[in-house]
C-alpha cells in the first residue's frame, strides 16, 4: 500500500521551506520502517522506488511544478528508471535522500535522486519524467517557461547522455 500518510507528513515538513530553483537539490530525511523491508531484513527494492517518490514530490512542490501541474490541469509521469543498489539500508536507519533535475530534451526531464544512510550512499536512481497534458507529453521547454524561468537545459552529463542513447536501442514492445 502506498504510504499516504509519509507523503503528508513530508508535504507538511516542507509547506514552508523556501523555494527551489530548477537545479536546485532538495534534502529529506526517512526511516527505514519494519513494514519497509524485505524477507532479508533489508530495504525492499521495490519501496526504495517508494521512497525516492517521498522526496521527488516534495521537491516538485519546492520548484512550483507542483502548482503549475494543478493550474493546467497536467499531469507527472516516470517514463523510464536506472537504479543503482550499493549498500544495504536497515531496520530503523535514517536515510537521506537527495533530488535534482539534470536536464531536458524535447519530450522529457531527466531527474537524479540519491540515498545516503550515515553519510554513505546507499543508492541513486536516473529518471526520465514526463509532464503529460490532455495531448499527450508537454514540451519540457513549456513547463519550464509555466514556472517562470527563462532558461535552457544544460547538456546531459555523460553518463546520462549515454543512458539516453542506450534506451533507445532497447526494443518497444519487450520481445516475448
Amino acid at each position: 500500500m502506498y504510504p499516504v500518510i509519509r507523503l503528508a507528513k513530508e508535504f507538511f515538513l516542507f509547506r514552508n521551506a523556501e523555494p527551489l530553483g530548477v537545479f536546485d537539490t532538495h534534502v529529506s530525511h526517512h526511516v527505514c520502517w519494519p513494514w519497509d523491508l524485505d524477507l532479508w531484513m533489508e530495504l525492499n527494492n521495490g519501496r526504495t522506488l517508494t521512497i525516492y517518490d517521498l522526496g521527488r514530490l516534495p521537491f516538485a512542490k519546492r520548484t512550483g511544478l507542483v502548482d503549475v501541474l494543478r493550474r493546467k490541469r497536467w499531469g507527472l509521469t516516470m517514463a523510464g528508471a536506472s537504479v543503482r543498489y550499493r549498500r544495504r539500508v536497515r531496520m530503523f536507519e535514517t536515510m537521506e535522500i537527495r533530488s535534482k533535475a539534470l536536464c531536458w530534451d524535447e519530450r522529457f526531464i531527466y531527474l537524479e535522486q540519491s540515498m545516503w544512510v550515515k553519510g554513505a550512499p546507499a543508492s541513486s536512481i536516473l529518471y526520465r519524467s514526463a509532464v503529460t497534458g490532455k495531448d499527450g507529453i508537454v514540451p519540457p521547454s513549456q513547463v519550464v517557461e509555466e514556472l517562470g524561468h527563462d532558461i535552457r537545459s544544460p547538456e546531459p552529463p555523460l553518463w546520462v547522455a549515454e543512458w539516453i542513447k542506450a534506451e533507445a536501442h532497447r526494443p518497444w514492445p519487450p520481445n516475448p
